[in-house]
Formats: C-alpha cells, structure tokens, sequence
C-alpha cells in the first residue's frame, strides 16, 4: 500500500459541473453507480431493502444546481480521467451511501439516507439480484465483515481501478471517517488469515515474471501501469490470482493448484474478488421477484380493516362537524352516560313557561319568565346549547362570575330566551341557581361561546333585565315581561333626564354603550327600567346580570333614583370600574358624614360605598372624599375586602385623608357615622376631637393612624 496521507492529497480538477451533465452522466451509467451503492450499504440490510436503497440513492444524487469547480485548475493526473458528471454523481452516491450504513442513535435525528426510501417503492413483491455460487458468497460474507469505508474503498480499488492515493482523495471528499484506517483494514486482509503457514503465503504472493502481486479488490483495467503490454500467460494469472487474500474464500492461495479442462482450459479456477464484483449476485438492476410474507400481509390487512372500522365508526359518534354544526356542536366528548344526566340534555325535556304564567304568579323572578324569541322551536339549537353546556370543549369561549358553578343542569332547563342577536344565535337557559347564556355564529361553526352567571333567590328588580348580547361596545338587555318602559340615564349627567330605549316584540332592547367595556370613564350609561311599582337603575359591570344601584344606609336603602341620590353618584359612579367582574349583585352609596374643612373652605362630605356579591363572600367597601367643589370627583380614602363596615351587620365607618386647604396648609382629615363620639390620631401627629370629625395640621407626606370611640364607649378602627 502506498504511504500516502490525507493532509497530503489535493482535490480533483474534475472541473464545474452542471445539472444536465451530472443527469447525463446518471442516467448513462445509471446500472455502475447502483452496483457500487448496493456493495458499500452493509449487507445487514437485508437484500430486498439494500436494492430499494440503492436505487434511491442514485436518483436522489443529482445536484440541485450548478455545482462549481476549483477557484485555481490543477493539473489532471491519470487516475481523474474520468467525466466530471460521473465523478460527482459517483461521489454523492458514496456519501449516502455511508451515512446509511452507520447505526441509528437514540437521541440523534436520523438523516434521510438511514431512513427506508419513499421511492421507488414495491408493493406485495421483493426482490433481489440472481443468486450467485459459493464465490460470491464468501465475497458478500467479507463484504459483511469490513466497514463502511473500507467497502467503499474495496469497490473504488476493484470495481472503479482507483490506485490508493486516489481512493484516499475521493473517501476524503465524501467524508469517510479516517479514509486511512479503510485501506489499513484492507491491507490486513493481503496478509491472510490467522494460522497460515508464512512461507506458504510468500510464495504464493511472490512476483512471477517480474510483475508485482496483485492487492485486495484490483482487477485489470486502463491506467494501471502493469497492464500497459500484453495480458500475462494464463499460468501467470492463475497464481496471481489464487494468492489474493479475501478473493474467493478462507483457503484462497493455499490450495492446490486447478486442473486442466478437457478443452485446455483451466477447469474450475476461481475468480478474483474484483472480477466478482462484476457478477449478477451484486447487480440490482437484474432482480428476482418472490412474494412476501402472505400469512403476514393477511393479518395486516384485517388489521387495518379492523382499524378502518372503528375509526369510521368514533368518528359518527363523536358527530365531528363539517360544512355545519354537528349534532352536539362545539360539545366535547361523552365520557359518562347515566338517565338523570341525558334528560337534562333533551331539548325535548326543556322548561317553556306560556306567557299567560307571570300575570297570576305570586313572585316575580327568573322562573314566571316565558320563553321568547324566533328560535324557540329550533330543536338543533337547543341540543348543542344543552350540550355544549353540559361538556365545553376547548374552543369554546366560557366565562363566570365568581362563585358560579359551571357544571351540567341538575335536571331539564328553563328556556328564557332563543333568537338572533346581533348576527349571532343566543339561548338563555336558567336552572333555578345559574343564568346560562349560549351563543354561536349564525354563519361558520367558530366562536361558541358559554356564561355562567349566579341568580340564586334573584327577585323583583334583579331579575328584570338579562344581558343577551355584548358587540362593538354595544350591550343589549332582555327586560322581564312584567317591564313597562324602559330609558338609558348617564350617572355623571345628573340633571339630564333620560332618554327612551326601544325594545322589540321578544323584549330585547336597543343597543347601548356600555361602561363595562369602555377604556375612559367619559359616561357611564345605566338601565332604568319601569315596572308597576316604580323605576329601578341597573349598571352593567360587565356580567349576564347588572347590578341594582341603591342609595342610603344599609337599613333602608331604596332605589338610586333620587335627585341626592343622582348627585352623589354623579361624582362616585367612576370607582365602580373597580367591581367589574365580580359578581355583583347591588351596588349601594351613602353618605355617611360631613365636615366643615379648616381655613374657611367650605364644607365637604364623606361617602361610603358598599358592593355586595351573589356568592354572599367578598363584598368591597370604598370610602371616599368629597371636596366643596360639586364638579370634582370624590377621592378615594380607603378601601377594603370582606370588611363588616357600612353594612347592615357594621353600619358604622371610620375613614381619614391627607388634605390641602386653598391656602396651602395640609390638614388630617377624619370623619366617622353618626354614633362616633370622638375620634383620635396619632403617629406623625397626635391630636383627639369630640364629635365624628376631625381636622388635624399636619405636614406634606404625614401618616397617622386613627381610631375612633363610640357613644357605648366601644372603640372602632379606620377602614383599610
């Protein structure tokens, strides 16, 4: 073997190489570089796969543009005298080759080559090269036992008469691990099997007729020194020939010599391993056609029938929607199916209340409401909002309150409502604890959308009015059908009367502007609606059901639609935004003291403002300051969660503020309810007054703690 490295090899001038060429010279040679892809992939393969994937690699190596040459020509040597089309297309068949041919990793992503190929592909048929004798089998088990490189230098040396320095250059440039290393194992092969007689071997790889013996995987051809003159005598050839290692099997060299054939001939002499290569055993494009596995293939294919059916059939259950809505719409899955559950799912099993109910019934409420609007009888409809009720599925849009159970109806609904609204299909469905409002685009089957509001022991005033559609900052109200009017009044206009609100035949308003959806609070419009027993203001804080707004003490407070009431509110309606959400039920303001500022500055007034929930649990309390000046909003004081204070339990409140006069001078301010009998601070600033307020001087910054003493001598802190 040559003692050549590959730091000392320097690419072949084969020259720029253009698509039609390497496509030319592919499909000239098209049998050559199968043969040479089928002989490098490991023999593990398996016969029929190794001839799929030497076809598939061959027809994936053509370039995908004009591949250049080198930027300074060198000079061609004989070895490169080979077409610059094959010699890429050669080159990219090798690369492949050997990437195929090196084992799957656990962590690593597969490249495409170790894949099987997705074409050409054989359906029910495999096939594979002619059978060879028992030459070609010891070739392919030697093949078997070398590595990638190494069969890919075996088949460059024998099938390409490649000389070494040029195999160690094209293994270079196809990426071959230690190019060197392939030739090494090579060479370890010339030097035979272990436990042959040495001087037996030398002897039969001794030169005969001044020639040099002949290596692993070399065959005669152009450009090959040796054979420049005339074929040596048929003698001569045999023993070169018999002496090479890994040609013809394990006793290749070391057997007797071959008798002579009847006709002269030599009888019986074996081939070389070069010359093997050659054979139809190792040529993909001659093929043999068997069957496959029959028994196999048939239990495949009751399997995917198998398969086919039941996918066939899950999808009819699951009614998976089309061009249209499916049989449950957006609805998920059913997993558990029991009788209490499926009746409260029948549209059938609905509650409608007839209109001639609510004239007679003892209560108003949710439950005397008669089922209005221009889809009652849209059985379909009902069946997904039911549905989609009982199992939301992940694209739909569902909403609560807080505190408000989202699970399936107990039993069969009461329908309220089921029109289009705004382009889209709306149901309210009430079930004695929850107000359920579904809704659906009238075109598309996108966008579903489910809320979940609590309206437990809801009567009178709220339950008149329900959200049933929310669009471009718009909101419309159902109105209970014992309403008689109904007008929009805006809370920070008090002395502006409102205007009328229209509302069709199924009780659904106009659309208003609602505050709950609005980025500044430049108006906060609010439903006043009148009934037989006088009018009732209703605010939307952004839930199916709005929030009554009252006014006065928590013993008796009444209707905010009083002039005072319409004041206060006026300058306190924009803290509300604070609620939003929370599932409110009332809203109540009252003004629980007033107090004559220092300096002369007039005289200002504390509010208290109390929301109460549906839940009963997390009520929020909101003291605040207002100044003389009637158009200046109030100031938040204090605030609170879950506090007794300015309710009926605790209607009492104590609240302070830091405070500058006109003149610049800043004051401690602190007023409680009417039972205070002194108030107290301390901290930064220490001062006591009688009465339930106080003004204290104090400087810019200042923080002070307040307590206050009531008329049965018990002491009570500051809201916070």
């Amino acid at each position: 073997m040559l003692n050549v490295s590959t730091q000392d090899l320097v690419p072949s001038p084969v020259g720029p190489v253009d698509v039609e060429q390497a496509e030319a010279a592919l499909v000239e040679r098209y049998p050559r570089l199968v043969r040479i892809a089928y002989l490098v992939l490991p023999p593990t393969m398996g016969r029929s796969r190794r001839v799929l994937t030497a076809h598939a690699l061959v027809q994936r190596a053509l370039p995908r543009r004009r591949v250049p040459g080198p930027a300074v020509p060198e000079p061609r040597r004989p070895e490169d005298a080979v077409d610059p089309g094959y010699a890429y297309v050669r080159g990219e068949v090798l690369r492949q080759a050997l990437v195929a041919g090196r084992p799957l990793r656990r962590l690593a992503v597969p490249r495409r080559a170790q894949l099987p190929p997705l074409l050409p592909q054989v359906w029910g048929l495999r096939l594979y090269p002619r059978a060879g004798g028992a030459d070609e089998l010891a070739l392919d088990q030697l093949l078997s036992r070398l590595s990638g490189p190494a069969r890919a230098a075996y088949v460059l040396r024998g099938l390409e008469r490649q000389g070494d320095a040029e195999v160690l250059r094209v293994l270079a440039s196809v990426g071959a691990e230690d190019p060197e290393s392939a030739l090494a194992e090579l060479a370890g092969l010339e030097d035979g099997p272990e436990g042959e007689d040495p001087e037996a071997r030398e002897e039969a790889r001794a030169p005969r007729g001044g020639e040099r013996p002949e290596r692993v995987a070399e065959q005669a051809g152009p450009g090959r020194s040796r054979h420049a003159t005339a074929p040596p005598p048929p003698e001569a050839t045999a023993e070169a020939t018999g002496g090479a290692i890994g040609d013809t099997g394990a006793n290749a060299g070391t057997g007797p010599p071959p008798e002579a054939a009847p006709d002269g001939g030599p009888a019986g002499r074996r081939l070389s391993g070069a010359s093997l290569l050659e054979s139809a055993e190792f040529d993909p494009c001659t093929l043999q056609a068997r069957p496959g596995d029959l028994l196999r293939r048939r239990q495949h294919g009751r399997a995917v029938l198998v398969g086919a059916a039941a996918l066939l059939v899950c999808g009819t259950l699951l009614g998976l929607p089309g061009d249209g809505w499916g049989r449950n719409g957006a609805a998920a899955p059913s997993y558990a199916r029991n009788p209490a559950a499926e009746a409260a799912l029948d549209p059938a099993a609905v509650k409608r209340v007839g209109p001639a109910v609510w004239p007679g019934a003892v209560r108003r409420d949710f439950s005397v409401w008669p089922a209005r609007g221009d889809l009652v009888g849209d059985a379909a409809l009902l069946r997904r909002a039911l549905a989609v009720w009982a199992r939301p599925g992940g694209a739909v849009e569902s909403s609560a309150t807080p505190g408000t159970p989202v699970g399936p109806p107990m039993g069969p609904p009461q329908l309220l409502f089921a029109g289009r609204v705004d382009g889209t299909r709306v149901v309210l469905l009430h079930d004695g604890l929850r107000v359920v409002r579904y809704a659906e685009p009238v075109a598309g089957t996108a966008g579903a959308a489910l809320d979940f509001a609590r309206a437990d022991a809801a009567e009178g005033p709220e339950a008149e009015a329900v959200v049933v559609s929310r669009a471009d900052g718009n909101v419309r109200y159902l109105t209970a059908p014992w309403v008689t009017g109904a007008s929009v009044r805006d809370l920070l206009m008090p002395g502006k009367e409102p205007w009328a609100l229209g509302r069709d035949a199924h009780g659904v308003t106009d659309a208003v502007p609602s505050p709950a959806l609005a980025r500044e609070c430049e108006r906060w419009n609010t439903l006043q609606l009148e009934d037989d027993s006088g009018s009732r203001v209703l605010g939307d804080l952004g839930e199916l059901l709005p929030a009554r707004l009252l006014w006065g003490p928590p013993g008796a407070p009444v209707d905010a639609t009083g002039r005072e009431a319409r004041a206060v509110w006026a300058r306190t309606a924009c803290q509300m935004s604070t609620v939003l959400g929370q599932g409110v039920r009332s809203v109540r303001a009252w003004r629980f003291a007033r107090q004559t500022l220092p300096e002369g500055a007039g005289r200002a007034a504390w509010v208290c403002t109390r929301a109460e929930t549906w839940r009963g649990t997390g009520p929020r309390v909101l003291a605040q300051f207002l100044p003389p000046d009637r158009k200046a909003p109030a100031a938040l004081a204090a605030r609170a969660q879950d506090a007794p204070a300015c309710g009926v339990r605790e209607p009492r409140v104590l609240a302070g503020a830091l405070w500058q006069a006109p003149g610049g001078g800043w004051y401690v301010l602190a007023a409680g309810g009417p039972d205070v009998a002194s108030v107290a601070v301390t901290g930064a600033v220490t001062a006591r007054a009688d009465g339930p307020a106080l003004a204290a001087k104090a400087a810019a910054g200042t923080r002070a703690e307040l307590s206050a003493t009531l008329e049965d001598g018990r002491r009570m802190p500051a809201l916070r």
